[in-house]
C-alpha cells in the first residue's frame, strides 16, 4: 500500500478542518456535507433532493469555496438548450480581416458544476450531461474535449410531484453515485439560520483544500482495503434488492418493480472507501457498508404500482434488507 497510517490520519484531520469551515457558513445538514464530500473524494458525482429553500445551492457553493476548485452554476430551465451547458462554435474575425471558427466553452469546463434544480430542464437538455458525467469529455461536432481535473457534477432537484419537473432518465439518474436527501432544519437550527443571515456578520471561508490535495485524496480513497466478507455483504445488499431473486424479501418481491444493477455496488464499495478515509482508516467496516447504502442505492430502487399505493419508498427497502441481511451469508 502506497500509504500509511499516519497519511490517512493526516488526511481525515484535514478533511474534518473542511467539514468544520463549511459549517461556519452552513447550519447543520451535517450529513448532506458528509455524503457531499464522500462524493467528492470517491470522483463521483451527487444528487441533492429537496424542496426549495433549503441551502442545497449554497451549500454546493460553499464546499466549492473551501476546496478551492473553480466552480460555474447552471439553472436549469424549460427553455435551456445542451448548447447552453456544453458550449458551441462560434465566428471570429481574425486580426488579417479572415473568419474562423472558435470554441466557446460552456459552463460544464469547471472543476465543480452545480446542476441547479436539474429536472425543471427537458430530457434532451438533462442528457448535455450524460458523456461529461460518465466518460470525463464533450464531444462538440465531432471533436472530443476533456474535462478539468477533478470534475464534479452536483446536481439538485425538487421533488417530482412538484409542478414544472421532468423526471429524470433512469440512465443519468444511474450515473449519479449518491442520492442525497435534504430535510428541513429543526427549530434551533432555524433560529441559527436567522441569527447568520439577517445580521450585518459576514463569514470568512478559509480555503482548506485544493485540486491537488482532493486528487491525492481520491488516489487514498481508492487504496482503501476492502475484506472478502465485506466484499461479500456488499453484493448481498444488492443482490437482495432484486424482486426476482428467489431469496429476495416478501416486501422487496411484493412492493419493487426493479432493483439495483453493478453501478450501486460500485456505489457502495467507493462512498464506504470514502467514509473509512473520513474516519481516519484505509480499510472498509460493516458500519461503512451500512451508512452508505441508502444514499447509495435509493435512485437506483424502482417501487411498483402497489408499493407507490402502499406509501413504500425504497428507502424502507433498503431499510428492511439491512435488517434482515446476514453478514456474509445472504438473507
Amino acid at each position: 500500500m502506497a500509504f500509511n497510517e499516519e497519511q490517512y490520519n493526516e488526511m481525515s484531520n484535514q478533511l474534518h478542518q473542511v467539514k468544520n469551515e463549511i459549517s461556519k457558513f452552513i447550519v447543520g445538514q451535517e450529513e448532506v456535507i458528509e455524503f457531499t464530500l464522500y462524493s467528492i473524494l470517491a470522483d463521483g458525482h451527487a444528487l441533492l433532493e429537496g424542496l426549495p429553500g433549503l441551502g442545497k445551492t449554497m451549500l454546493i457553493r460553499t464546499i466549492s469555496e473551501v476546496l478551492d476548485l473553480s466552480f460555474s452554476r447552471i439553472q436549469f430551465t424549460p427553455d435551456l438548450m445542451p448548447t447552453d451547458i456544453t458550449g458551441t462554435n462560434i465566428i471570429e474575425r481574425t486580426e488579417n480581416g479572415k473568419q474562423q471558427f472558435a470554441f466557446q466553452p460552456g459552463p460544464i469546463f469547471s472543476q465543480m458544476v452545480l446542476a441547479d434544480e436539474i429536472n425543471r430542464a427537458t430530457p434532451k437538455t438533462q442528457s448535455a450531461l450524460l458523456e461529461a458525467m460518465g466518460e470525463k469529455t464533450v464531444t462538440i461536432l465531432g471533436d472530443t474535449k476533456k474535462m478539468a481535473k477533478p470534475f464534479f457534477v452536483l446536481a439538485t432537484q425538487n421533488p417530482i410531484e412538484m409542478e414544472g419537473t421532468y423526471p429524470l432518465p433512469e440512465a443519468q439518474m444511474d450515473r449519479f453515485l449518491c442520492k442525497i436527501l435534504v430535510p428541513y432544519p429543526s427549530k434551533q437550527e432555524l433560529m441559527e439560520i436567522m441569527k447568520r443571515t439577517t445580521g450585518a456578520l459576514e463569514v470568512d471561508l478559509e480555503k482548506v483544500m485544493n485540486s491537488d490535495s482532493i486528487i491525492l485524496a481520491q488516489q487514498m480513497v481508492k487504496e482503501v482495503l476492502v475484506a472478502e466478507e465485506m466484499m461479500e455483504y456488499a453484493v448481498n445488499l444488492v443482490v437482495a434488492t432484486h424482486p426476482e431473486g428467489e431469496d429476495s424479501h416478501p416486501e422487496v418481491k411484493q412492493f419493487v418493480m426493479y432493483g439495483s444493477g453493478p453501478r450501486g455496488l460500485q456505489s457502495i464499495i467507493k462512498l464506504a472507501k470514502a467514509r473509512a478515509v473520513l474516519h481516519g482508516r484505509f480499510h472498509v467496516s460493516i458500519a461503512d457498508i451500512k451508512s452508505v447504502a441508502k444514499p447509495a442505492l435509493r435512485h437506483r430502487m424502482m417501487m411498483n404500482y402497489e408499493g407507490e399505493a402502499s406509501g413504500k419508498t425504497a428507502d424502507d427497502m433498503i431499510e428492511t434488507i439491512l435488517t434482515t441481511i446476514q453478514q456474509g451469508v445472504g438473507l
